[in-house]
């Protein structure tokens, strides 16, 4: 099982970009979806998460989560970006296999804002 991101990119303060992660391999089901971010020197914390019924935990009004269930694919929508939103966006997701259920990560996708 692998969780797939991308999306990541270079963009100016004020400026927008759609992060995307997608989970791949046997997968019976998928729970949460999440992302999270770390930026250098600092812990790695949640930025906003959606469970398999749609219900959605975000930290920050100016970012929307929403996923696609068929599509085994989470999406989160960065507006208004600032420089200290710079860092790796990483995505989460609780995943069953036919091993049981597990926390899965993405590789990570760099996000920069700079002017």
């Amino acid at each position: 099982v692998q969780l797939q991101a991308s999306g990541g990119g270079a963009v100016l303060p004020g400026g927008s970009l759609r992060l995307s992660c997608t989970a791949s391999g046997i997968i019976f089901g998928i729970g949460v979806m999440g992302w999270y971010r770390q930026a250098p020197g600092k812990q790695r914390e949640l930025v906003a998460s959606v469970a398999h019924n749609g219900e959605i935990h975000n930290v920050d009004g100016r970012f929307t989560i929403s996923r696609d269930n068929a599509k085994k694919t989470v999406y989160l929508q960065l507006n208004s970006l600032e420089p200290e939103d710079t860092a790796v966006y990483l995505c989460h997701a609780i995943i069953q296999t036919n091993g049981g259920a597990g926390d899965y990560w993405g590789q990570g996708t760099l996000v920069t804002v700079s002017s």
